[in-house]
């Protein structure tokens, strides 16, 4: 179970939402959001409604400032909450769209793709086992995308912009 706390001002001030699910549209919440509290559990939040546009992985600990920290802006318009995965972990990635080309099987983190795999693109994704977070650069730098259990036929599926992907990390129990 994860619990996390929107606050409208910084250093936890003004109105405040609890959410300890995900939240498709918090719009009618708060109007801004300038610090967040997690206080158990790990939690993707977006800023636009409905898990799109912009993702940061949260885990358990307090952001006065995440604005500043994160370089985002006081729109949080919705969140997941990543649940805990104590078996294993499978994803499967491919160079082509719809799950075609080379296909390479990741079961552990791997900091560089295109040192590990000879892969820089990833075109298409399945997550057979876990959930992970897959980053544009390598050693787990840059934008990142989360993805759970399921088939992403497009790069586009998972949200991302392009197809580059530098490195992947498994969300393990922090």
């Amino acid at each position: 179970m994860g619990k996390i706390i929107f606050f409208e001002d910084r250093n936890f001030g003004g109105r405040h939402h609890e959410c300890m699910s995900d939240c498709a549209d918090l719009h009618s919440y708060f109007n801004r959001c300038h610090s967040i509290r997690v206080e158990s559990g790990c939690f993707q939040i977006y800023d636009r409604p409905n898990f799109m546009g912009n993702q940061f992985f949260m885990k358990r600990g307090e952001y006065s400032d995440y604005m500043r920290m994160m370089g985002m802006s006081d729109c949080v318009r919705s969140c997941r909450m990543i649940p805990m995965h104590g078996g294993s972990y499978r994803m499967r990635i491919y160079d082509r769209h719809d799950m075609s080309g080379k296909m390479t099987e990741l079961n552990d983190d791997c900091p560089n793709v295109m040192d590990r795999y000879s892969m820089s693109d990833v075109q298409s994704c399945n997550v057979m086992d876990g959930h992970w977070l897959m980053y544009e650069q390598p050693n787990y730098r840059g934008k990142h995308y989360y993805l759970r259990p399921g088939e992403y036929r497009r790069y586009s599926d998972w949200g991302g912009m392009s197809p580059r992907v530098g490195s992947i990390r498994r969300i393990m129990d922090l």
